[in-house]
């Protein structure tokens, strides 16, 4: 068997020497009162996490004594570290910890961990594109990078929408493609995108992401500049080419992913946008304990989802292992919905979501497509942001390579996940190289 590169083994080494001085560290400095120092972190943090929930799911003196107790577990945990005198202890033991992490992470993707990317070909730039541009998405990124006239300098047609008077852009798409555009585009927001987006599969034509939105999740998910809206313009003299998959739900496209239950409800009120902190506070003590809001069921085959307060469907499932990667999806072609729900009741289940993918309160799968149905005939939902209300039941569902992507040659990409991390298949890879010896035939 070959052996691992110097690399991944020096790291690997440095990952399981770390991790045993972390846990070795308080016990030979604290001896039995290692376990009382664990024990206390645990309990500090499952009482914070229990905190959260009183502050989100009720409301007056309970949710001020909410707040309190959020505040004071985690620096009576400090306390009472300082007190027994080890407090260095623990802060070292946790960057130990950290350290050990980060390298043995680092070691299995040098080894050959790195994950499979979309595969891309080379594109010829178009003859005719046609892009449309929102001049306030984004805080007005289309008319601080002079999005329009670099675009139109290099042949495009541009037409920039008029907030006050909201136009049809499926419809503008398809009448640009009927007078022979061959490639469409927006800068705006992932709802616009979206739009356009299924225009462009259903036509069979490229679609071009101009980075101009405020969140720009589908451009982070494709690798774009999202600091840089100009740069995705590169696509049209230099681009490559990529197949990625579009969700619908109820026939409506999304790029990104369709949110119901308790943030779709919050989403709906008429005050949200101009006080969201407030809207949320007022809002989710009866969505979360079931007193308003509508039930919902979410099947996909045989798997049901009985009543989950809040439930996300995405195109493609999003990173869960890798906690620093959260919100972002590794893959675009995968052909699959990612379904995540959630069903907490009490203190003690929302302090057991810090187990993070395992919770029992947290559902997570990928299908083909998913019904959705409810105790009434409507149910708010909010689509790649964009507040909706849909008749039920709600059919989501995934179509595979159905979106052509043009996409600049040079672009920043999309971060590599951590590789899981294995400690017995690291524990082989900080193995020392063994030496091999040939006998030599013994002379007659």
């Amino acid at each position: 068997m070959p052996s691992p590169p110097r690399a991944p083994r020096g790291l690997a080494r440095l990952a399981l020497a770390a991790g045993t001085a972390a846990l070795a560290l308080p016990v030979v400095l604290a001896g039995l009162k290692s376990l009382l120092l664990v024990a206390v972190g645990l309990g500090g943090t499952g009482v914070t996490a229990a905190g959260v929930w009183w502050v989100l799911s009720r409301r007056g003196a309970v949710r001020v004594l909410a707040v309190a107790l959020t505040v004071a577990a985690p620096v009576a945990v400090l306390l009472y570290y300082a007190h027994a005198d080890l407090l260095w202890v623990v802060l070292t033991s946790i960057a130990l910890w950290v350290l050990a992490l980060t390298c043995g992470r680092a070691a299995m993707h040098g080894a050959g961990q790195a994950e499979r990317r979309v595969r891309e070909r080379p594109a010829p730039p178009p003859r005719s594109p046609f892009l449309i541009m929102n001049p306030r998405s984004g805080g007005g990124k289309v008319g601080r990078f002079g999005l329009k006239e670099k675009a139109e300098a290099l042949g495009a047609r541009v037409v920039l929408l008029d907030p006050d008077h909201p136009q049809d852009v499926a419809a503008l798409a398809r009448a640009a493609a009927d007078e022979g555009a061959d490639l469409l585009g927006v800068a705006g927001g992932d709802g616009t995108q979206a739009l356009v987006a299924a225009v462009a599969a259903e036509r069979g034509l490229p679609f071009l992401v101009i980075s101009a939105g405020t969140r720009n999740h589908f451009a982070m998910d494709l690798g774009l500049d999202r600091e840089n809206p100009a740069a995705c313009l590169d696509a049209l003299t230099d681009g490559v080419e990529l197949r990625v998959d579009l969700g619908f739900v109820a026939s409506r496209p999304f790029v990104n992913n369709v949110s119901f239950g308790a943030y779709a409800a919050v989403v709906q009120s008429p005050a949200y946008r101009d006080d969201k902190a407030g809207t949320i506070l007022e809002m989710l003590p009866d969505l979360l304990t079931r007193r308003s809001g509508t039930q919902l069921t979410a099947r996909a085959g045989a798997t049901v989802l009985h009543e989950p307060q809040a439930l996300l469907v995405s195109n493609n499932p999003y990173r869960t292992g890798d906690p620093a990667g959260l919100g972002r999806r590794d893959r675009l072609d995968t052909g699959t919905l990612g379904v995540l729900g959630v069903d907490v009741d009490n203190a003690a289940q929302a302090a057991a979501l810090l187990m993070g993918p395992q919770a029992p309160g947290l559902t997570a799968f990928t299908t083909r497509q998913l019904v959705v149905t409810a105790d009434a005939p409507e149910i708010e939902a909010g689509v790649d942001g964009e507040a909706l209300v849909l008749s039920v039941p709600v059919r989501c569902e995934i179509r595979p390579g159905a979106l052509r992507v043009r996409l600049p040659r040079d672009r920043p990409g999309v971060p590599v996940a951590g590789a899981r991390l294995e400690w017995a298949r690291l524990y082989t890879l900080a193995l020392p190289v063994g030496r091999t010896t040939t006998r030599q035939p013994r002379s007659r």
